[in-house]
């Protein structure tokens, strides 16, 4: 069941009615490392002047061709498109993609990223911590190796990403695998969602393993709070 896709149609809905709730259900996020954390639906509907700095600079820096990935609620990509750059929008969600068509975004495509063959892009998008559909260290080296595939001579991945060993000061980092590979499960109105892996790269740990898969790293934006934005491109374009 799409927990998340029926949170955001909710939200989408109520925002647009002539008599608004005034509080919707609360879109909860079991984790693997602590309290259940409560995800606010409003974020992925943000307009332009209400997105952090990280996300219009990287915005700033998509050219060409760029393929939105997890896109949800279409907010990006439609920024994107009033700028006159070709976006395709990308969501696995049913429900996101029908959100999106609602909100005027033009290409949309429902589809697994990891079964994505049709198409090269110049930009491949994913924001809002979009890395972590990867799931895990050798998740990302896959998607790594798909983004060959899709991107075009000189094209460009961009992404950001958290550094979360904040939260192991008080507690020892997990020994049996990278300790940015975290387990979410969505939980909305009394009903669960499947557990799902998802993952975190701390600066280091990313700049080693793009090398190790011959990729060049540019670190273009650091907020100050271990959120950083990222642009790699193959070292051979």
């Amino acid at each position: 069941m799409d927990i998340f896709g029926q949170a955001l149609l909710e939200e989408f809905r109520n925002s647009t009615a002539v008599n608004p709730k005034n509080e919707q259900p609360i879109l909860w996020l079991n984790n693997s490392y602590g309290d259940p954390e409560e995800m606010p639906t409003d974020v992925f509907f943000r307009t332009e002047e209400e997105m952090p700095d990280l996300e219009l600079i990287a915005l700033e820096h998509c050219k060409g061709r760029t393929l939105d990935i997890g896109a949800g609620a279409g907010s990006h990509a439609l920024i994107l498109q009033q700028r006159a750059i070709p976006v395709v929008a990308l969501d696995i969600s049913t429900a996101a993609i029908q959100i999106m068509k609602d909100r005027g975004v033009v290409n949309t495509f429902e589809a697994d990223l990891f079964r994505l063959q049709t198409d090269t892009y110049d930009t491949l998008l994913l924001l809002m911590n979009g890395i972590g559909i990867t799931g895990s260290l050798d998740g990302f080296k896959n998607f790594l190796n798909q983004a060959r595939q899709l991107l075009n001579p000189g094209g460009q991945l961009l992404f950001d990403s958290s550094d979360i060993s904040y939260l192991y000061e008080d507690l020892e980092k997990p020994t049996d695998a990278y300790f940015g590979q975290v387990a979410y499960q969505y939980e909305y109105k009394g009903t669960k969602g499947e557990w799902f892996n998802w993952l975190y790269l701390d600066p280091e740990t990313l700049l080693e393993t793009a090398e190790a898969c011959g990729w060049k790293t540019d670190l273009i934006y650091d907020d100050g709070e271990d959120q950083y934005l990222a642009r790699l491109q193959l070292k051979n374009t």
